[in-house]
């Protein structure tokens, strides 16, 4: 004899809760809040009355589209730029759509995309950056039916396949070369160093340390900008300005440096252009380094000395895990589906151009 199947009214009227409540809780649409004493009453009643979800009717072509969603902060760094060109070839030459999710670092909007792909389920979700610290759960949680790779800083903890970067490494790289050119007294200029932003501060402490292990430490000036500024829509030039309004404020405030770091190559060359203006030559009396190796670094008149950690690589190693796990899940190798985890890390490499050279100091007694 057939059992009866179980629908959402059932599971409503045995919950004491609305059908829609029931469908929307079932379905993950979050588009109206609940509490979780009536997700978790909704969840538990389906799975007491044995409820099954109903299959997704197949498009009228039979066939899902091969989408696959990246998250973004800004649009307005070439970084991220180079980020996506990875992706986006390695897609295409797979097959696959992106659908690009610029969050401008603003939480609600972020908390907005991440609900909505319960509803939209892509074949695989790339976050171009750490998730933010209060999504780390729902991120995880996507990832248990969704394929997740995140181009991430190493040291953050989160259970995900990760490109990673040592943004430490990075640091010390670039404090080592400018030691190794004599450079004693120097400044670091970055955007805000939130605590949202860990990557960043990452990359200045490994800088710190080299300083630290000379005993400089306290000949170097951190500028960081005002945390209100990532709250804001990033604009084209917005890095540009961190790195031109902040030398322009150093300079007031002292001359005797004789390097300046941008946290990357457009913070970098806001830096050398605030230089310019005060009559300083680069590298002749003020040595500029950034770092991600992004092409304007090639352009530029001088040459920017930077970081090469290759950008465009992680974007295509990013998008070939989101490939393997979709593998994974459709070819079965045997009852129990393996669980796997990727981790990709590239060695950062120093790209030395026209806008370092030997410390003042140094010069003179040569």
């Amino acid at each position: 004899m057939n059992r009866k199947k179980v629908t959402s009214t059932d599971i409503a009227r045995a919950a004491g809760v609305s059908q829609s409540t029931v469908s929307m809780v079932l379905n993950k649409k979050y588009n109206v809040s609940f509490s979780r004493e009536t997700v978790e009453k909704v969840e538990k009643t389906a799975r007491e009355l044995g409820y099954v979800p109903q299959k997704r009717k197949a498009s009228k072509s039979g066939k899902k589209e091969k989408l696959l969603v990246v998250f973004c902060p800004n649009l307005t760094n070439p970084y991220y730029v180079m980020l996506l060109q990875g992706i986006e070839s390695r897609a295409k030459e797979q097959g696959y759509a992106l659908f690009v999710c610029d969050t401008q670092r603003d939480l609600r909007m972020e908390e907005r995309y991440l609900k909505m792909m319960w509803q939209i389920r892509p074949f695989g979700i790339i976050y171009m950056c750490n998730p933010s610290h209060c999504f780390l759960g729902l991120v995880e949680e996507l990832s248990r039916d969704i394929p997740v790779a995140v181009i991430n800083n190493q040291n953050e903890k989160l259970n995900v396949d990760a490109v990673e970067l040592d943004n430490s490494k990075l640091g010390r790289l670039m404090a080592k070369h400018l030691l190794e050119f004599g450079h004693h007294r120097v400044a670091y200029i970055a955007p805000p160093l939130t605590t949202r932003q860990k990557q960043r501060s990452k990359r200045v402490e490994g800088f710190l340390k080299e300083y630290e292990k000379a005993g400089l430490r306290e000949n170097v000036i951190i500028k960081a900008a005002k945390e209100e500024i990532d709250r804001d829509i990033a604009h084209i030039d917005s890095e540009y300005m961190i790195g031109y309004s902040l030398t322009k404020e150093l300079l007031s405030e002292t001359r005797d440096i004789t390097a300046v770091v941008g946290l990357n190559d457009m913070i970098a060359f806001g830096i050398m252009d605030a230089l310019h203006e005060a009559k300083l030559k680069v590298p002749g009396d003020v040595s500029v380094m950034g770092c991600d190796n992004t092409l304007f670094s090639r352009l530029h008149k001088v040459g920017l000395t930077t970081i090469e950690h290759f950008v465009i690589f992680k974007g295509r190693d990013a998008c070939d895990i989101i490939m393997k796990k979709i593998a994974t899940h459709t070819v079965k190798y045997s009852e129990i589906e393996p669980i796997s985890t990727y981790h990709v890390e590239y060695e950062p490499r120093l790209i030395m151009r026209g806008t370092t050279s030997y410390a003042r100091h140094k010069k003179n007694k040569n």
